[in-house]
């Protein structure tokens, strides 16, 4: 597994990116012995160059550094798809730049030095966050591989369902027969593995199944 990949849920990766080495390999001392997975990058750049949109875990972050800043960094996550959460750390305490950390949705941002317990709970509520997000794409992978499982008339049926036709109407706008359409409705519903029309409705609104122009 290389530096980046994604982990396993019950052991999500921390990223450090900090240019100061003793600051950094403090982190990583820190961090390692509270039992989490750790990676130390010196600059922004390394770190980008090895993350990916299907990376996990959360990311620590020095807002002031020699090329890019802590700051561009988030931009750049958010430029590339990677949708990690950040926990901004700075020296300055720079109000402004908290601001900005903020909406651009860093988890917090901490003041060096920050005490244990501070780094501690913001780290817990990134991870907590990224295993809510990491739950919502694995469910609409799930959703999408059950979809993709349709027939092209049972995409069509479901799809007219998800937007409250009625099996009569259905019948009329596909040219079939409505014990037709209720066959398609008991495939697509046990291919979708959805027990009610509301399900089905739900599964639609998390991956786009529309019906087509």
């Amino acid at each position: 597994m290389s530096e980046c990949e994604p982990e396993p849920n019950d052991r999500l990766p921390v990223f450090v990116v900090d240019d100061d080495a003793d600051v950094r390999d403090a982190l990583g001392l820190l961090l390692r012995l509270r039992g989490h997975t750790v990676h130390l990058f010196a600059c922004a750049e390394d770190f980008l160059g090895k993350i990916t949109p299907e990376s996990s875990g959360c990311l620590i972050t020095d807002i002031r550094m020699p090329g890019m800043s802590g700051l561009e960094l988030q931009r750049a996550l958010a430029t590339h798809g990677i949708a990690i959460p950040v926990i901004v750390l700075t020296a300055h305490g720079d109000v402004d730049s908290a601001r900005t950390a903020l909406r651009a949705h860093a988890v917090d941002f901490l003041t060096k030095p920050f005490k244990e317990p501070d780094l501690t709970a913001a780290i817990a509520a990134a991870l907590e966050r990224e295993r809510a997000r990491l739950f919502v794409r694995e469910s609409q992978a799930a959703d999408r591989a059950a979809v993709a499982t349709l027939t092209a008339r049972e995409r069509e049926v479901a799809a007219l369902l998800a937007t409250g036709a009625q099996n009569l109407a259905i019948a009329q706008q596909l040219g079939i027969s409505p014990r037709t359409v209720e066959i398609h409705k008991a495939r697509c519903m046990e291919k979708l593995r959805v027990r009610t029309l509301a399900d089905l409705v739900r599964l639609a609104d998390r991956i786009g199944l529309r019906v087509q122009a």
